[in-house]
């Protein structure tokens, strides 16, 4: 009996048989994430969804006894390759942990397991009349998860990522250990901050059992707006000039239009503005509407140089959310034509300058390199697609592409460096970026990093190859 099948015996004594898999059709789903480029894919020997934190612990004991790698999982929305496991190691998949331990009013936190997706999240906050800002864009995402990659969205350019949000984590360590770490406390010198080092370490330190986030009042209103312009350059310089006028939006999307008719045919629904090459979405919140509106006004008068098309004004909610979904789903939609997704993260005032390079690359290598991405925080999204576009059609494939997006993808992370960001904004390293990550950050710094995982994962089991190699 090799390694992973005492593992798969002593596992279903553990959990009972049906919480243990190992037939191929019951555990491909298992073998990747929501990462465009299925090179990453890798099929698990086993797994396993334990029900309990107690259970996590005797499983991760088994898996550091028995020197099998162990990949925890939670809803698989991820884009970096982060949950794919390795190829003679097991999946711990969170999704029984789906328990809501508390929503706090007094405190103002809500405690979950790590297997409540956020869908379920928003929907106990909001009747708690609160308010739980980071929204990284699939609901379907689990709390342990988000933690996990340090999830951004939309919202982060107000109200930052996750990491502003957790208050407090249980984990399970290699070795079998359960930490308590934070909880509903708001300030704390005690020692070194484990909790934070566990925030984007993408299961490679330990595993996320519990999850304490704090909330905010609800906002009194949030109006969105939508803005077109004829050219890019005019869309980011107005950009930057909502702030410099001193708002601070709720979000501030940018989008090229090209790829918008692509979400509209997959969701059938319409964009309220077709003309021009490119558009802001621009949501607002405050107390109350005429501070919301006040704002609006003010925005109006900060982008004029700039010559919008026009501005239009989004109040009903079910209007503001058909909006926002269609944005959403510009990925999903391109999905099916996308060879890799860029997750750039740059100053602000550095966006224009990188988008030019884009432009550049895609009449270079003649391949279409759709960009979106949340410019109010500087973090865009671009798509290096295997197809071409054609008004809001696939057309037919591009030769080489695969040659040919490794030399784009060098080009656009040496320009990002150049401009002092970084190869992840929000969706991680994983897999897909961790040989690119030293030129990123530097050695020293990956090495400081890779004594860290020694210390507390001496075996190496704990999501082996992600973020860098070992």
């Amino acid at each position: 009996m090799n390694e992973i099948e005492k593992f798969i015996s002593e596992a279903a004594s553990i959990l009972g048989e049906q919480a243990v898999l190992s037939a191929a059709g019951d555990i491909r789903q298992f073998s990747h994430d929501e990462a465009a480029n299925e090179a990453f894919s890798r099929m698990p020997a086993a797994v396993v969804k334990p029900g309990t934190e107690e259970e996590v612990a005797e499983i991760v004991q088994l898996c550091s006894r028995l020197d099998v790698p162990v990949t925890p999982r939670g809803g698989g929305t991820g884009l970096a390759a982060g949950c794919v496991p390795a190829s003679d190691g097991i999946v711990l998949s969170l999704e029984r942990l789906n328990k809501i331990i508390d929503v706090d009013r007094s405190n103002m936190t809500i405690t979950v397991q790590s297997g409540v997706p956020l869908k379920t999240i928003y929907e106990k906050v909001e009747e708690a009349g609160l308010f739980f800002p980071p929204h990284p864009g699939d609901e379907g995402a689990m709390a342990g998860g988000v933690v996990a990659s340090n999830a951004g969205g939309a919202r982060a350019v107000k109200y930052g990522t996750i990491k502003q949000f957790v208050r407090g984590l249980k984990v399970v360590t290699a070795d079998g250990t359960i930490l308590n770490l934070g909880g509903k406390i708001i300030k704390s010198s005690s020692g070194y901050h484990l909790m934070h080092l566990m925030i984007g370490s993408e299961g490679t330190l330990g595993v996320i059992t519990e999850a304490t986030f704090s909330l905010l009042p609800s906002p009194g209103s949030v109006k969105t707006v939508v803005i077109p312009f004829s050219s890019y350059e005019n869309a980011l310089g107005a950009s930057l000039a909502v702030f410099t006028s001193g708002i601070i939006p709720f979000a501030l999307e940018y989008m090229e239009n090209r790829v918008i008719a692509f979400s509209e045919k997959l969701l059938n629904k319409t964009w309220p503005a077709k003309q021009g090459e490119a558009t802001l979405l621009l949501i607002l919140d405050g107390p109350g509407e005429d501070e919301v509106l006040s704002l609006a006004e003010k925005t109006s008068l900060a982008i004029e140089p700039f010559d919008p098309l026009d501005i239009l004004l989004a109040e009903q909610k079910e209007k503001q959310a058909e909006i926002l979904e269609i944005r959403s789903m510009i990925y999903e939609a391109l999905r099916p034509g996308t060879g890799d997704l860029f997750d750039i993260s740059l100053p602000r005032t550095e966006i224009a300058g990188h988008l030019k390079l884009i432009r550049e690359l895609e009449e270079t290598f003649g391949v279409p390199l759709p960009t979106i991405g949340h410019t109010g925080d500087g973090n865009i999204h671009t798509s290096s697609m295997r197809v071409t576009l054609q008004d809001g059609v696939f057309g037919s494939p591009i030769e080489g592409w695969s040659e040919k997006n490794s030399r784009i993808e060098e080009k656009l992370y040496e320009d990002a460096l150049s401009r002092g960001g970084v190869i992840s904004g929000e969706h991680g390293i994983g897999l897909v970026k961790r040989d690119f990550l030293p030129r990123n950050i530097g050695n020293g710094a990956v090495n400081i990093m890779k004594s860290i995982k020694k210390a507390m994962d001496p075996k190496g089991i704990l999501n082996p190859g992600k973020i860098f190699r070992l």
